[in-house]
C-alpha cells in the first residue's frame, strides 16, 4: 500500500505525500452531507462517495481508499437506519484507486460491483506508467466489477431509477456518470472537479478534447435544479459546471494557439495559464502539470516522463 500511495504523489504533482500515506488516512474524518432525496455525499479522502439510502438498503458510487473502509462503514451504518449497512451495490465511475480502493473489502462483504467494461479490464491489468512512475498491481478478484456494460445500465433501487451512462474517452476510457432520477442528483466522477484543474489520464485513454466534449454534452442535457456531485470538490450545480467548461475551452484554445505558433512545452509552461485561473492550481493538479497534460493531448504525443 505504501508503494502505491507514493505513486499517487507522482501522479498528482504538488500533493503532499502525507495526504496519501496510511497514517494520515487513518486521521481522515468521513463526513456525511445530505444532498437531495435518497442521496447523501460522503466526504473523506479520494473521490467523493455518493450514497443512496432507503428501504432497499445502501448503494454507493465510488469508495475511496482501502484504509478508510471502517470509517465508510460507520458512516453507512448511520444512514442505513436499521437496514443492512453493507452496500448492496457499488458503482465505480472509473478505475482509479482513489475511487475503487475499497472495492475489495466491499466485494468480500458480498456487494455487487458494477462498472464499465474498461474499468474491469484496467483493474485486472494494473498499470506500469512510464510517464509518472506509477505502478499499480492488478486488483484482486474481490475488487473486480462482476457486472459490466458498454453504453450504460439502469438500477431500480430505493424507489427511483439510477441511470448509469458511459461517456466517450475523457478522463479515462471508462468514465461513467450516475444520475439519481427521483432525487435529481448527478454524480460526475472525475469528469468534474469543481474549481480545480482535473487530472486527465492519457495513458488510460483520456483526452482533453474528449473531456471537454463530455462536459459540454452533460451541460446540454442537465435537468433543471440538479445537484452535482463532483469527483473531487464541493457539492455544485449548473453554474459551477459551466465555469468548469469555460476553463476547459480556454485551455484548449490557449494551447492550440501556442502549438500553432510552434511553442515548445517548456515555453507553454513558462507562459502559464491566464491569471484568472491562479486559484485553480491549488488542488491536486498544478498549472505546469495541467499544461503538460493539455500540450501532450492536443499535440497527440504520448506521455513522456523525460520531456520537460
Amino acid at each position: 500500500m505504501k508503494k502505491l500511495l507514493l505513486s499517487a504523489a507522482l501522479l498528482l504533482p504538488g500533493v503532499a505525500l502525507a495526504q496519501f500515506d496510511e497514517a494520515s488516512l487513518k486521521k481522515v474524518q468521513v463526513k456525511a452531507l445530505p444532498v437531495a432525496g435518497n442521496v447523501t455525499l460522503l466526504e473523506g479522502a479520494g473521490g467523493n462517495i455518493g450514497v443512496s439510502a432507503g428501504p432497499d438498503g445502501i448503494l454507493i458510487v465510488d469508495d475511496q481508499f482501502a484504509p478508510l473502509v471502517p470509517k465508510i462503514r460507520d458512516a453507512l451504518g448511520k444512514l442505513a437506519k436499521g437496514k443492512d449497512k453493507k452496500p448492496a451495490y457499488v458503482l465505480n465511475t472509473h478505475w482509479h484507486f482513489d475511487h475503487t480502493g475499497s472495492n475489495a473489502a466491499f466485494g468480500k462483504d458480498g456487494s455487487t460491483i458494477i462498472a464499465h467494461s474498461h474499468v474491469r479490464t484496467r483493474l485486472m491489468a494494473g498499470m506500469d506508467s512510464a510517464a509518472t512512475g506509477m505502478k499499480i498491481p492488478p486488483a484482486p478478484k474481490e475488487a473486480l466489477p462482476v457486472i459490466t456494460y458498454d453504453q450504460g445500465i439502469s438500477i431500480f433501487f430505493n424507489g427511483e431509477e439510477i441511470q448509469v451512462k458511459h461517456l466517450p474517452a475523457g478522463h479515462t476510457d471508462g468514465d461513467s456518470i450516475v444520475y439519481f432520477t427521483g432525487s435529481n442528483v448527478l454524480h460526475m466522477g472525475d469528469l468534474f472537479t469543481g474549481d480545480k484543474f482535473p487530472f486527465i489520464d492519457l495513458e488510460s485513454g483520456g483526452t482533453l478534447e474528449g473531456y471537454l466534449r463530455n462536459v459540454e454534452q452533460v451541460l446540454q442535457t442537465l435537468p433543471a435544479g440538479v445537484k452535482l456531485i463532483p469527483g473531487h470538490g464541493a457539492l455544485s450545480g449548473r453554474e459551477q459546471l459551466e465555469t468548469f467548461a469555460g476553463m476547459l475551452r480556454d485551455t484548449v484554445a490557449l494551447v492550440k494557439g501556442k502549438l500553432a505558433a510552434g511553442k515548445t512545452l517548456d515555453q507553454v509552461k513558462a507562459e502559464g495559464m491566464p491569471e484568472k485561473y491562479k486559484s485553480w492550481g491549488d488542488g491536486f493538479v498544478k498549472p505546469e502539470m495541467w499544461l503538460t497534460i493539455a500540450y501532450q493531448s492536443l499535440s497527440a504525443q504520448k506521455p513522456d516522463a523525460t520531456k520537460k
